[in-house]
């Protein structure tokens, strides 16, 4: 059994790999949550997802990309039912800069499929490369000026 989650997990980044996001999720089941290390307010996407939120970061983090987000496992350990991965990723993103990310991630399976997801990353990191640039107004801010 553990070499099967051993392939679903890794089989899961290597869809995020290739932007295929209903590919990665259909390895999820129904009910499955995915839990960002942070800071409650500190970043929008930190806590406990369901299935569907994490289905609209995973959007809205590809959107952001130039040509997608590379995903790599770096190494992978399964024990029982959990599987533990170290994992980097890097996108060139559209406000210029790159993201460089390293995680530690935690799956739990259940009957083949991953039902719960532990993500420990650089939330600095997050905040500094996908916040809008302070210097850059927003366009409200950009109307009132010229008003």
């Amino acid at each position: 059994m553990r070499s099967d989650i051993r392939s679903v997990a890794a089989e899961f980044f290597a869809r995020l790999d290739a932007n295929d996001i209903p590919g990665a999720l259909a390895l999820m089941s129904d009910d499955a949550t995915w839990w960002i290390a942070g800071k409650p307010g500190t970043n929008p996407v930190v806590g406990t997802l369901s299935k569907e939120r994490l289905e609209r970061v995973f959007y809205r983090m590809l959107g952001q990309t130039v040509d997608g987000l590379r995903m790599t496992v770096k190494g992978v350990i399964a024990e029982g039912d959990k599987v533990a991965l170290e994992l980097e990723s890097h996108a060139r993103l559209k406000n210029g800069r790159v993201y460089a990310q390293q995680y530690h991630t935690l799956m739990e399976f259940r009957d083949g499929k991953i039902r719960a997801v532990r993500e420990y990353l650089d939330t600095q990191h997050v905040l500094a490369v996908l916040a809008p640039d302070p210097a850059t107004p927003t366009a409200a801010e950009a109307r009132h000026r010229d008003s």
